[in-house]
Parts: structure tokens; C-alpha cells; sequence
């Protein structure tokens, strides 16, 4: 019981301290900033292909984004839950 409560606290503290750590900086994507290094380094630099869609809006794009990880997140959790399963199966018998 007391590991469960110390792991929500860690959760809730990594969820709560990002809103009061003003670090600065402004909020970009990585891709922005690998394309901007790029082109400092290698000017004429021409990408190898063009995406195959490209969002209407960052909305959009952040909504892509966000579907794709919880589809990731929601299929390795069913695994975990699935492998936690049958081990409690195999004690059982």
C-alpha cells in the first residue's frame, strides 16, 4: 500500500510541477527544430521524399499525434494485462 501511494505521488508530482517550472523557452516541436539545424548546417540540403499527408492545421496534426500514442499506449498495456493474466492462471492451477 505505501509503494502504491508513494508511485501516485511521483505521478501526481510529474503531472503538477511542468505548470510551475517556467524554464524560458518557447514551446516547439522537435521537428521544427531538427529542420532549422539542418538547414544551418547544410543549406542546400533536399529532403529524400515528401510526406504522404500533410494535416490541415497543428490542431489537427497535435490530434494525429495524441490518437497515435494512445493507440500505442492502449495496445501495450493489453499485452501487459494479457501476459499479467495468464501468469496468475498458471499460479492458480
Amino acid at each position: 500500500m505505501k509503494k502504491t501511494l508513494i508511485l501516485l505521488a511521483m505521478v501526481i508530482a510529474l503531472m503538477v510541477l511542468p505548470f510551475f517550472i517556467n524554464h524560458g523557452g518557447e514551446y516547439a516541436g522537435s521537428d521544427n527544430q531538427a529542420e532549422s539545424q539542418i538547414l544551418a548546417i547544410a543549406p542546400h540540403y533536399q529532403p529524400w521524399f515528401q510526406p504522404l499527408y500533410e494535416p490541415a492545421s497543428g490542431e489537427v496534426e497535435s490530434l494525429l499525434f495524441t490518437l497515435q500514442g494512445s493507440i500505442g499506449a492502449a495496445v501495450i498495456f493489453y499485452i501487459l494485462g494479457y501476459m499479467k493474466g495468464r501468469q496468475r492462471d498458471r499460479k492458480r492451477s
